[in-house]
């Protein structure tokens, strides 16, 4: 079956529902996605989209939200976490590094679960090494690789392709250019990938 375009960005509290499930989510419904890293905040700036942080009755709800999601899935989950997030392009470009070099996956779900289960915010020391080494990457070498203007343009390149493709925020499923986005459409996105519809 074809694969779904998972766009994420770490930063977007939400994608946390969807990271933490979605192995098991893909595994049971057989249907494989690609994990897509973007900078999520690049499109909310040119949006002038501003962010629940400076919006304190939203910040409340989406946290609350948060949490109720998390126990429908079975998640553990601490909230609020810390956010935003100060390193979002750099989590991201060791994300997009860990794609190409086969245990992005793995990074990001570790990522997640140390910012949303242990209060330790994605993209900043130690949290950033700390998950590196959980998942068997040497830091020094990762971060090198990441932080190099290669994997910086790398990542605004897949911005602008998220961009070309309809994407505004995170997370968001791609269908051959039918776009869903949040957490609570994954199921649609599925299977629209099955039945080219919403059943």
């Amino acid at each position: 079956m074809n694969s779904i375009d998972f766009w994420f960005s770490i930063g977007s509290t939400y994608t946390y529902l969807t990271v933490m499930r979605l192995p098991s989510v893909e595994a049971s419904s057989g249907v494989p996605f690609v994990w897509r890293p973007f900078n999520v905040r690049t499109i909310m700036v040119e949006q002038n989209n501003i962010p629940f942080a400076k919006k304190p009755v939203k910040l409340a709800y989406m946290w609350r939200d948060i949490e109720r999601r998390a126990a429908k899935y079975g998640l553990p989950v601490a909230v609020p976490a810390p956010y935003p997030l100060a390193n979002l392009a750099l989590a991201n470009q060791v994300a997009l590094l860990g794609m190409r070099e086969g245990w992005g996956r793995e990074y990001v779900i570790e990522t997640y679960r140390l910012w949303f289960q242990a209060g330790h915010p994605a993209g900043s020391e130690p949290t950033l090494s700390d998950s590196l080494r959980r998942i068997g990457q040497e830091p020094a070498r990762v971060l090198d690789l990441a932080g190099s203007p290669k994997i910086e343009q790398a990542l605004e390149a897949e911005t602008a392709a998220a961009r070309d493709r309809g994407v505004f925020g995170a997370p968001t499923f791609d269908v051959d250019g039918e776009v869903f986005w949040g957490d609570d459409r994954l199921e649609d996105a599925i299977s629209w990938r099955r039945h080219g519809r919403v059943t």
